[in-house]
Order: structure tokens, then C-alpha cells, then sequence
């Protein structure tokens, strides 16, 4: 795998330990990018990270909630309504229109608890309303597209 930059390397490192520690059995590690896989209930969340400038990075956690669903008004105005509530992260639509939600630390300040924190918050939010969404609007949970 290669890195961008020595703090982008260094950051994953540290991660990758406290992922493994934390998610065990449940974490995947690609071998081709900075970027592992945690799969709870029926969501997948990728922890990536990237770099930020040349002294830092990013962890970006990323769970696909639904795909293929009705992008209505109505949902837009559900999602946004949503995001306002949320503590971390916040909804999003990717370049195919499926429903993601994310949320972002950086790397150098960040700590075990804040990485567990920032995983279980991304996780079981997509967890919780992959199934509201569905029911509402169609589409396919994430972890069901596989």
C-alpha cells in the first residue's frame, strides 16, 4: 500500500492497532488502500484515512445506508431534518444517489475512545435508519446490495 504522506502512514498505523483492539472479528483491512471495513447489524462503515496537508490526516468514517431509493423532496427534507438532530456526522448523497452517512476527525488529535466514538456513531446510525428509509422511500439496504 502506499501513502501520500509520512502523517497519512502514521495515522494508519496507530488506527489499524486501535481498530483491531477495538472491532476485532468484525474489522476487514484492505490491502490496496488506507481503508478498513466494520460490519455491525446490517451496515458496513469504511474508516478511511486520507491526508491532510503535509503534517496531518483525516479519518473519515463512511456507512452506506441505502441504495436505489426514491430521491424525493421528501426525502431530502427527511435527511436534512435528520442531520440537525445528529450529535456526530450527517447524511449525504454520493455521486449515484445512494444514502450514505460520515462523519471526520483528524488524525493527530484523535485517541482510541474518540475512533470507537466516531465508528459506533456512523455504524449504528446507518444500522437504525437503513430500515426507516426502505420502508419509506424503497431501495436497498447497503449491506443487502453485496
Amino acid at each position: 500500500m502506499e501513502f501520500k504522506t509520512k502523517a497519512q502512514e502514521d495515522t494508519y498505523n496507530q488506527i489499524a492497532q486501535w481498530l483491531q483492539e477495538l472491532f476485532g472479528a468484525f474489522l476487514v483491512k484492505r490491502e490496496d488502500a488506507p481503508v478498513f471495513g466494520v460490519i455491525i447489524g446490517s451496515a458496513l462503515a469504511q474508516v478511511g484515512i486520507a491526508p491532510w496537508g503535509e503534517d496531518d490526516a483525516t479519518i473519515t468514517t463512511r456507512a452506506y445506508v441505502v441504495t436505489g431509493a426514491e430521491i424525493t423532496p421528501d426525502l431530502m427534507h427527511y435527511l436534512l431534518r435528520e442531520n440537525d438532530r445528529m450529535r456526530f456526522g450527517g447524511f449525504g448523497l454520493d455521486h449515484e444517489n445512494d444514502i450514505f452517512f460520515e462523519h471526520t476527525i483528524v488524525g493527530k488529535t484523535s485517541n482510541k475512545e474518540e475512533i470507537k466514538s466516531s465508528v459506533l456513531a456512523v455504524i449504528l446510525t446507518a444500522d437504525e435508519y437503513d430500515d426507516k428509509i426502505t420502508a419509506r422511500w424503497g431501495g436497498q439496504r447497503a449491506l443487502d446490495r453485496r
